[in-house]
């Protein structure tokens, strides 16, 4: 399972907004942090400030602030906002065209999986993955240093 593009620049701009504290940061200054195009950040923060998770100023001096404490914004229900849909097989989606959908068993698992996914991220308010201002100024790591979980190497060791 993967997050889309929108839900992750979703976090990460909440990240850096909440890193911010009550001083406006502008759509220019975190496209600047992360290397992000400004065109995808100004949906994302389009998408937040609707959905609550974000007050924007309007103006010369203008830019964007959390909207809601960060132990008030809850990550799973930041991703349930920026997630279209949550269709880990053709059968989750409209359109479905599989042939043993009638009698298959793998949605139950895999609902079950989802479910498992969403709950642990409702456990999890933004608060939990608070930032220094400064954090956001240290060189990303390199290229090859991975962050999630290494499968490949647990299945090698069977």
């Amino acid at each position: 399972m993967r997050l889309t593009t929108f839900s992750d620049y979703a976090l990460r701009v909440l990240m850096y907004a909440g890193s911010a504290g009550d001083r406006l940061i502008t759509i220019e200054e975190t496209s600047r942090v992360y290397g992000i195009s400004r065109a995808h950040l100004m949906k994302v923060v389009n998408i937040l400030t609707k959905t609550g998770y974000l007050k924007g100023v309007r103006g010369r001096s203008g830019g964007f602030t959390l909207a809601r404490a960060p132990e008030n914004i809850n990550l799973g229900a930041v991703v349930r906002a920026t997630e279209p849909d949550f269709a880990l097989v053709e059968c989750f989606a409209t359109g479905n065209r599989c042939v043993i959908t009638g009698c298959c068993r793998l949605p139950n698992v895999l609902n079950e999986a989802l479910g498992s996914f969403v709950a642990t991220l409702d456990r999890y308010t933004l608060a939990d993955l608070m930032l220094r201002e400064c954090d956001f100024k240290v060189p990303p790591p390199a290229v090859d240093d991975m962050r999630g979980p290494d499968f490949a190497a647990a299945w090698t060791s069977r």
